[in-house]
């Protein structure tokens, strides 16, 4: 009888690719919804320090601080949330 899996070049089957893939593409989406949202965070940040009459240096100083304190969240978050989702 033959062998009726698929499989590619290296022997990869190609169920195991595509769970592979979609993990790939969710974290990348992941990341991209992340930074997105540390941008939006530190460019509030830098306009709401502008409003407050701060100036341009101070301004970037806020917002290179809100944009490092949303990705470090970010990674607290996911670090404490792992636990749950990891599969063997």
């Amino acid at each position: 009888m033959a062998n009726t899996r698929s499989r590619s070049l290296y022997g990869v089957n190609s169920d195991n690719f595509r769970k592979v893939t979609m993990s790939l593409v969710v974290v990348l989406l992941t990341v991209a919804v992340v930074v997105f949202t540390a941008v939006l965070a530190a460019t509030g940040a830098a306009v709401l320090a502008r409003i407050d009459s701060a100036t341009w240096p101070a301004a970037l100083a806020r917002a290179a601080t809100t944009f490092a304190a949303t990705l470090a969240l970010a990674a607290t978050v996911t670090g404490a949330l792992s636990p749950f989702f990891l599969t063997r």
